[in-house]
């Protein structure tokens, strides 16, 4: 046998046990899995869930290893890719940028509607990027990281093996014209985020910078409302015409908790609150927060919805 193909055969085998045994570890948690699968079985779209409750490692697995669309949950991504050219020296974290019209992407984002020659601080172009997902500027952020092939990189290097950037990537437009700005699975999604809230996506310092990000979202109509306003967040959310889709970490009274719901193929495309997927959403987040914390006893204030 060949060398090069007997190192190939050593390196399969090992993923495979590796896999393998990750599969026997994980506890499936029955009873939500079972709520879950009622909720997903309904919905005239495909669905897929991923659970993991970090302390006692109870978990749900739905559709969690197929792939999705990210829609703006790429700026997650994004910005691991930004710290960690920052970790490296390659960029300032206190650069002050002059922001061009050429950088301009249409729709209702703030740095969209800044002046050319205006100058703003990389950090609050990173904080807008994930607190009100603005598309200019996490477009901005994606090409001073080095563009999706630096971002892709650094996923693969670390373990993400379905996780990408296609938009604006060199090689990746049949996988942009399939699931548009990114592509990821549910649990690698969610596992991204407890990286970064363990302290070990590109180093601690700048883990703990980008979890702070995370917990400061403007979009909190959906898995965050039906979650206690008091209680600690890390999420982002995603949205486009057949896709909605959230990863949340819960710093919960009894153990933190993550979770990612992904949609795609949606029947139902409307831009409004009850759109399906926005429905889907707040009910799974509902049923994770009650099944986690059954003696915490909170819903959402009557006519909450109205602001």
């Amino acid at each position: 046998m060949r060398l090069p193909l007997l190192m190939f055969l050593v390196c399969f085998l090992l993923h495979f046990t590796t896999s393998a045994q990750q599969t026997r570890k994980e506890d499936i948690d029955k009873k939500l899995t079972q709520k879950l699968e009622a909720l997903a079985n309904g919905f005239q779209g495909d669905v897929g869930i991923y659970v993991r409750h970090l302390k006692t490692g109870k978990m749900v697995a739905i559709n969690a290893d197929t792939l999705f669309p990210t829609a703006s949950m790429i700026k997650i991504p994004i910005m691991v890719g930004m710290f960690d050219k920052m970790e490296r020296g390659e960029i300032d974290s206190k650069t002050v940028l002059r922001y061009r019209d050429s950088l301009y992407y249409a729709g209702e984002d703030i740095v969209g509607n800044f002046k050319d020659s205006s100058l703003v601080a990389l950090s609050k172009v990173q904080m807008l990027s994930i607190t009100t997902s603005d598309n200019t500027g996490s477009l901005w952020l994606q090409q001073l990281a080095g563009g999706g092939e630096a971002i892709n990189a650094w996923l693969e290097k670390n373990g993400f093996q379905h996780t990408r950037m296609n938009s604006r990537t060199p090689g990746r437009r049949p996988n942009w014209v399939k699931y548009g700005w990114g592509q990821t699975t549910p649990r690698e999604m969610a596992t991204l985020v407890t990286m970064i809230r363990d302290g070990k996506a590109v180093s601690p310092a700048a883990s703990e910078r980008m979890y702070r990000n995370l917990g400061r979202i403007y979009y909190d109509r959906e898995a965050l409302s039906q979650i206690p306003p008091y209680v600690h967040t890390a999420s982002k959310s995603g949205a486009v015409n057949q896709s909605k889709s959230e990863v949340v970490l819960v710093n919960a009274p009894h153990g933190d908790y993550v979770f990612c719901i992904i949609t795609k193929n949606q029947q139902d495309e409307r831009w409004q609150d009850d759109n399906a997927g926005y429905v889907l959403i707040r009910k799974v987040s509902n049923i994770i927060w009650n099944h986690f914390e059954p003696k915490y006893y909170w819903e959402p204030a009557a006519g909450v919805e109205k602001y």
